[in-house]
């Protein structure tokens, strides 16, 4: 809508309405509105809560066998298995 069509349907309002009741309908429709986003962010707020929430998955271990490593301390330092004893495609994971 152009500011031409927001004008004239200012003055036919005036016209019809009035100066003394046109505010009042302002004020109706303003609260009418607000009533209604009220309404309508309770009814969504209200089937969010009642939607089950996923529970969190459990974090998976790394059942790859780790590389027997003649220094410990390099396995004690990456948790065991290193990068250059994984298989470059590890399909021994279970499936996510």
């Amino acid at each position: 809508m152009s500011i031409s069509h927001i004008l004239l349907i200012a003055i036919v309002a005036l016209v019809l309405f009035g100066p003394k009741k046109l505010p009042e309908l302002g004020r109706a429709l303003g609260k009418t509105i607000r009533e209604f986003k009220s309404t309508a962010n309770d009814l969504m707020s209200g089937l969010n809560d009642s939607e089950p929430q996923p529970q969190p998955q459990p974090q998976r271990k790394d059942v790859t066998p780790s590389g027997t490593n003649p220094s410990g301390s390099q396995q004690a330092a990456t948790g065991g298995t290193s990068q250059q004893e994984r298989p470059a495609a590890d399909s021994r994971r279970l499936p996510d």
